[in-house]
């Protein structure tokens, strides 16, 4: 008997994982042991009423993952993400009193914890957190709409199962909001979408909802339709239950049911048969039903369009008014009936000891451990790594293997993130989100708990567009303007940091003048350094234009080893759409130069393309082609073939017809149509292309292809040229050849500075 009690408890320890999520067994050991010896009495063999103990324990643990979900919340800039999240938390009761974005109470929004967050009332950082609703625990991250912190959008879609696209009713489908779209897409994100605003003066969600089907290729149907819009806004009517719902008490927290009333029978009515059509066509259940006129029940439905949606076919479409809390528990229930739990998602990892080979992960507990650290923060108590777990199960004091760099950690801290607070918790398992204090390690890298080597897959980064000299008044500054750069660069893959090799000056690189301009604030806010910044500089490229021949031999003889090296070949442009800037190819047929020396002759050539003749920045799209050579049997080393690279490089790059490549932003413009002439006049003068031109009620919605270089202070410049009544968003688009004149300039203004030094 005692050892039938000892082997229940030894195997019911491996089950601790599920204590997090569903309530602790504190008296499982003591009822695993009574079971096991109730079932020897009965003749029926210990092992087995163990067995039907785990069956019993994998089937709770499923119905916990069933009652997960991982959202994000994506939007253009000023869409009420924000807004929407603290509604969220507020109805949840995660937080127990409302703040705004831009709060006269100094509060401010719970997810935005940054000051600078509170004082420019947007997002800056993504922020987690965790709520219940219903009985389920939703994980949220809430993500920047501005353009400039793009990567956080983008590392946080690469965790999430889920999201909701928050569109505006006013503004509709803006430039920000089709960069968000296409990250989801990207990710394989299945999503609704929220239309906000509905209270505003020119609220029109059915605009909306065609602009998504005609600029986003939404396969999508409202799942809603408003009482009212603009003053008149009151309430809802669900077109699945057909339900009226309107939102009473000061905060909205009061959902009041009823019938659909009688003056809105015929439209709610079409729009149900319109959303049973656009799911029909994507679903082969609900078609069958539709095409046999059978009346669609209200579960029918909701499971037809659950299906669609995880599958990623169908998208559908909630409405509502965040600040006026209304619509906002509707989402909720939308967010658990149709985004996939945990299990529904296939995530792949890369196995490294089978070169690279695509592994589907099974989600679950009795996995080994996979994790993907997706982003880092310093915070008070020293680095706090976020992770999204993917695999198996991880616990406070375990030892924890970094695939990337191979190194063995013990976890010191685990905790569950709400904004800028945090709850210890023992474990985590498959499916959650958490962070980690104290485990040193860089955005991206995958922990595994060292039984498999995988490693996920990592998220795309953009490359950085604009530049600038900074550096401490104060030279008694240095090491703590030195810690900010390494940390913010360690925190953000889309912030770089360099050094001019001409003026000794530290250059920072990021996605545009606010990403920089915040970064300079937050040396001088966090770490009391006060910076000196240049003017911002744009990031050119240099390329070439045709082949040209190269054949070069470094020979040198100083008394004892010399250095010997030729190298012979051609350089060339790459082909368009080329998946790659650089590319080395060795065609030498034969040992005319040994093979331990080629990768010298690679890196002499990479180096050398690090600065251009032009202007002296990066050359791009170009292919080296290594056809011939010669060694010495004593002189020949690595530099000799290195040094011989780069002079080679220098002879012929002239001969290849250098051109100088330059940032080209996509802007969209809305402004008042009373001034359309002036600013379309003044794009033209900045050089602006523009492909796009919408009439939105009183606005007109202007989109042109502008070069960076001809950008700067625009903002003031719209201003002035719309009486304060315009706006712009600005992103990256390409990098696009400059103008013979501009080329001339920028060539005629690098030699005069190198001229000057």
């Amino acid at each position: 008997m005692a050892m039938a009690r000892r082997s229940a408890s030894r195997l019911l320890s491996s089950f601790r994982p599920f204590s997090l999520l569903l309530q602790p067994l504190n008296d499982a050991p003591s009822l695993a042991a009574a079971a096991a010896a109730a079932s020897a009495r009965r003749g029926m063999s210990s092992a087995s009423a163990l067995r039907a103990r785990d069956e019993k324990e994998v089937a709770r643990w499923r119905e916990s993952m069933d009652r997960m979900r991982n959202i994000g919340i994506s939007a253009h800039i000023d869409s009420g993400k924000t807004t929407l999240t603290e509604r969220v938390l507020y109805y949840t009761g995660r937080i127990h009193e409302i703040h705004e974005v831009r709060g006269r109470d100094g509060v401010g929004a719970k997810m935005d914890s940054m000051d600078l967050e509170r004082e420019k009332g947007i997002t800056i950082q993504s922020a987690a957190t965790y709520c219940t609703w219903n009985g389920y625990q939703v994980n949220i991250i809430d993500t920047p709409g501005h353009v400039d912190f793009t990567i956080e959008v983008e590392r946080a879609l690469r965790v999430l199962d889920g999201a909701i696209l928050v569109l505006c009713s006013v503004g509709g489908v803006q430039s920000q909001s089709i960069t968000v779209d296409r990250q989801m897409r990207r990710y394989e994100i299945p999503r609704v979408a929220f239309i906000n605003k509905l209270d505003r003066m020119g609220a029109d969600p059915w605009k909306v909802l065609n602009q998504a089907r005609s600029k986003l290729r939404h396969h999508n149907a409202a799942v809603q339709v408003p009482i009212g819009l603009e003053e008149e806004f009151e309430g809802l009517v669900d077109l699945v239950e057909l339900k009226a719902y309107k939102f009473e008490g000061g905060s909205g927290q009061n959902v009041v049911a009823s019938d659909v009333p009688s003056n809105m029978q015929d439209l709610v009515m079409e729009k149900r048969r319109e959303l049973i059509e656009v799911v029909s066509e994507v679903d082969d259940q609900l078609a069958e039903a539709f095409l046999h006129d059978e009346p669609i029940q209200a579960n029918q439905l909701k499971a037809a369009i659950r299906r669609a949606t995880v599958a990623r076919k169908f998208i559908p479409v909630y409405m509502g008014s965040a600040f006026k809390n209304k619509g906002v528990q509707p989402l909720l229930d939308g967010v658990l009936d149709y985004l996939p739990c945990p299990m529904e998602v296939e995530n792949y990892a890369l196995d490294q000891k089978k070169s690279e080979e695509k592994v589907l992960l099974a989600g679950t507990t009795a996995e080994p451990l996979v994790a993907l650290a997706f982003k880092l923060e310093e915070g008070r108590f020293g680095q706090l790594t976020y992770l999204r777990i993917y695999d198996g199960v991880i616990r406070k004091g375990d030892f924890i293997y970094n695939v990337n760099t191979g190194k063995k950690i013990k976890v010191p801290r685990l905790v569950r993130m709400h904004s800028n607070e945090m709850e210890d918790i023992q474990e985590a398992h498959a499916g959650q989100i958490v962070a980690v204090f104290g485990v040193d390690c860089a955005s991206g890298d995958t922990f595994t708990d060292g039984s498999v080597k995988y490693t996920m897959t990592s998220m795309n980064v953009p490359e950085p567009v604009m530049s600038l000299a900074v550096s401490p008044i104060s030279k008694d500054s240095g090491g703590q303007f030195s810690k900010a750069l390494n940390r913010f660069q360690k925190e953000d893959p889309t912030f770089r940091v360099g050094l001019d090799p001409e003026s000794g000056e530290t250059i920072i690189s990021g996605m545009g003048e606010l990403h920089l301009d915040i970064y300079v604030e937050r040396i001088r806010r966090e770490y009391k350094v006060d910076a000196k910044v240049g003017k911002p500089r744009v990031n050119f490229r240099e390329t070439i234009t045709q082949r040209a021949e190269f054949d070069y031999l470094h020979k040198k003889q100083s008394g004892g080893q010399g250095q010997y090296g030729r190298v012979c070949g051609y350089i060339e442009p790459l082909p368009s759409g080329f998946d790659g800037k650089f590319e080395f190819d060795n065609m030498i047929i034969g040992q005319v130069i040994p093979s331990n020396f080629i990768p010298a002759i690679e890196k002499g050539f990479k180096e050398a393309c690090n600065s251009g003749s032009l202007i002296g920045h990066p050359v791009e799209n170009i292919r080296i082609v290594l056809t011939d050579g010669a060694s010495h049997a004593v002189d020949s080393s690595e530099l000799a073939f290195k040094l011989a690279s780069i002079y080679a490089f220098r002879q012929c790059y002239a001969a290849a017809r250098p051109v100088i490549l330059e940032p080209v932003m996509m802007v969209e413009l809305k402004v008042p149509t009373e001034f359309q002439g002036t600013v379309t006049g003044d794009m033209n003068k900045r050089k602006g292309i523009i492909v796009g031109n919408d009439q939105e009620g009183d606005d007109t919605v202007v989109v042109c292809h502008v070069p960076l270089n001809n950008m700067f202070g625009y903002s003031t410049a719209l201003r002035s040229m719309t009486q304060g009544k315009g706006e712009f968003s600005m992103e990256y688009l390409e990098h696009n050849t400059v103008s013979q004149d501009v080329q001339m300039q920028l060539v005629n203004t690098y030699k005069a500075s190198k001229g000057t030094d």
